[in-house]
């Protein structure tokens, strides 16, 4: 089966935040091909809010996903409770199988591995990516897909913005270091410089990909899809950056739509 991975670095999905703003829906190029990867019209959309340390938060978040790939797009729309984890397998187990997209929210990355980890949904999604399933996710839900990634984990779980990133080890299903928001640079979060930070410590390609901008992985190859992020005073883009005999390097990524090999991105 063809393994299909779309990592998006960031940007908004046209919530409404606690306080009654309405924010701009940003991703509607990266959606598209995301349902287009599908190969159905109107697929399964299976929305995993598990970066969520609130239930209502989840459910507001489950809310806005489903007025984008149901009301927008037309897909019929489900979700898993992390409160459903470790206990009802067998409805877990059908609710993937009926999926053909899985998309998971941004938030807390550490927490959630740990959730998956302890109730054994990392090897569901796994089953679920070699089943030819669309996985694919923002932020946290696209950290999550890699061998190791930049997290701000601490930020939420203390509710400190100046507290500092840390490394989260992810699912592995890409031998690489992932990086989201990487266009994110303020005194108290610098991304890139986190992300040059942990490649000392680790042996392998980092992959920082900016708000609006995902890259797309097809079994051995990949490519960017990018959205107008003209809100954040930027053109959407790629960063390869990696260590080589002691000398750091910062490569932007080719952003054309051809398809190339995976393999020669994540070598240094």
């Amino acid at each position: 089966m063809t393994k299909k991975i779309v990592a998006i670095g960031g940007g908004e999905n046209g919530r409404t935040t606690f306080s009654g703003i309405k924010m701009p829906y940003e991703l509607r190029e990266i959606d598209t091909e995301i349902i287009k990867l599908t190969g159905k019209e109107k697929p399964n959309f299976l929305f995993l809010g598990h970066a969520q340390n609130k239930p209502e938060y989840e459910e507001l978040y489950f809310t806005t996903m489903k007025s984008i790939y149901g009301d927008m797009f037309g897909c019929k729309c489900e979700t898993i409770k992390r409160s459903e984890l470790g206990k009802n397998h067998e409805h877990i187990e059908c609710l993937v199988d009926w999926a053909d997209i899985i998309y998971q929210g941004g938030g807390d990355t550490k927490s959630m591995i740990e959730l998956w980890k302890s109730t054994k949904f990392n090897s569901v999604l796994k089953n679920a990516w070699e089943m030819g399933k669309v996985l694919c996710g923002v932020s946290a839900g696209a950290n999550c897909w890699f061998k190791s990634c930049s997290s701000d984990s601490l930020k939420i779980l203390s509710n400190d913005p100046n507290a500092s990133m840390i490394t989260v080890d992810g699912l592995g299903f890409v031998d690489a270091f992932f990086t989201p928001h990487c266009n994110v640079a303020n005194e108290s979060t610098n991304r890139l410089q986190h992300m040059k930070d942990a490649l000392l410590n680790i042996d392998m390609v980092g992959i920082g990909i900016s708000n609006c901008c995902a890259i797309e992985i097809i079994d051995d190859t990949y490519r960017l899809i990018r959205c107008d992020a003209s809100n954040y005073g930027i053109e959407a883009y790629g960063i390869k950056a990696y260590y080589k005999n002691g000398k750091y390097f910062e490569e932007i990524i080719d952003t054309d739509s051809d398809f190339k090999i995976l393999n020669k991105l994540l070598t240094k």
